[in-house]
């Protein structure tokens, strides 16, 4: 399984791809309107720290909107994935540009019926929500099981992320559930390393080491 950051930040960006273990980004429009520069300049310094896709999402909820903003959205890189809700406009939006060789991430998708729609229509990838989901009750990890099994079972070209991961636990869950790639905060990046038996574990050496130095 891939990990891809959830940010718009471009140093938490520069920092996470620092560590060797992420190989693509996600923005939203949210995650963009915590930034101050403008989205164009964020997103093409964004696809200069990390090769690999970079998802940017269109903010118009109208056919002809959604294909303008992809189109001025893929000008932008090369590796730029452009990011489009699922809704009967956006599928549409997704079947013309996927015609045209731009790759698309389906998002805010909450049932296997709209992977399914997401996959036809022409997505490369599909976005679940995990995190939502459980708010509301609902077991996040089940959906990206079942999402992966229906695309595996079908051949579907399309891949599956895992997305609103809210906690570590999550990333393990949904790496066993078969997601391709798992998209993770800033934050959760940095609680995977973590572990109070490594901490401990580093103390003891470095001890044992001073020790040994007589210091």
């Amino acid at each position: 399984m891939k990990l891809y950051l959830d940010t718009a930040n471009v140093e938490e960006i520069k920092t996470a791809a620092s560590w060797g273990v992420i190989c693509g980004i996600t923005t939203n429009p949210s995650l963009a309107a915590k930034e101050t520069e403008n989205f164009n300049k964020i997103l093409t310094s964004i696809c200069n720290e990390v090769d690999g896709p970079i998802s940017a999402e269109v903010t118009s909820m109208d056919y002809e909107g959604m294909v303008r903003e992809a189109r001025e959205l893929a000008g932008v890189h090369k590796n730029v994935v452009v990011k489009i809700p699922v809704m009967p406009e956006g599928l549409r939006a997704v079947k013309t540009i996927s015609a045209e060789g731009i790759r698309v991430n389906v998002t805010l998708v909450f049932s296997v019926n709209q992977a399914l729609l997401a996959a036809l229509a022409g997505a490369s990838f599909v976005s679940p929500f995990l995190g939502r989901l459980d708010d509301i009750g609902h077991t996040g990890v089940e959906l990206v099981r079942d999402i992966v099994d229906m695309i595996d079972l079908h051949d579907l070209d399309c891949q599956v992320i895992a997305a609103s991961i809210r906690h570590p636990e999550h990333v393990p869950r949904v790496a066993l559930a078969g997601a391709h790639i798992a998209t993770v905060p800033f934050k959760v990046l940095e609680q995977m390393f973590k572990h109070p038996l490594t901490d401990i574990g580093i103390e003891k050496f470095l001890s044992d080491w001073k020790k040994k130095q007589g210091k």
